[in-house]
């Protein structure tokens, strides 16, 4: 895997979490080139370089909420809440979550999804980190943020481990910024 990074100085760390990352090929279907994150979370290191990432660019930002989305945002979400001292909010897909909730439908290749939250999770003014594992079109990732800035939460940033380039899930989160670890060109 070619590595790049939206850091803006050279991290050996990177190199470490690229490495980490299986690529499986014709993985859920044929043409997809997976990217396993298993992989990662086997490597105690690489998994804690990701996270140390995550928390030195987050930790004096004032953010009060990382809202992870379903499901791998969950595994990345809580260690990087727990270090920058700010709730964990997961965000789920539909009839997951037990209490009433509010939801953000988002469209697919072939048809619809949605994103739901507890309603009271977050509140008005709160700054948020949204995270997930990997984005690829930003469909679920520009959902999360609609979804959060519908009760008027500010969206601060949004952050991947992993990102798709070709598949411009960027171009969809509009002026909302997006912090990514590894690039995965040709996936």
């Amino acid at each position: 895997m070619a590595v790049t990074s939206d850091l803006d100085h050279k991290d050996d760390r990177i190199d470490r979490i690229a490495s980490a990352i299986r690529v499986i090929p014709d993985f859920p279907k044929p043409g997809i080139m997976f990217q396993d994150i298993t992989t990662l979370l086997l490597d105690p290191k690489a998994f804690k370089d990701t996270i140390d990432l995550f928390v030195e660019r987050y930790k004096d930002k004032d953010i009060s909420v990382v809202a992870g989305i379903e499901a791998r945002g969950f595994i990345f979400g809580p260690p990087i809440a727990l270090a920058i001292g700010a709730k964990f909010v997961p965000m789920r897909k539909p009839k997951k979550l037990p209490g009433e909730v509010i939801s953000e439908e988002y469209s697919l290749e072939y048809g619809t999804d949605k994103i739901e939250m507890h309603v009271g999770a977050v509140q008005a003014g709160e700054r948020a980190l949204v995270i997930d594992d990997l984005i690829a079109t930003g469909g679920t990732l520009s959902a999360a943020i609609r979804l959060l800035e519908r009760v008027e939460v500010n969206v601060v940033e949004c952050a991947c481990v992993i990102e798709l380039p070709e598949l411009k899930g960027r171009e969809r989160l509009g002026d909302n910024p997006l912090f990514i670890l590894v690039s995965a060109p040709g996936a």
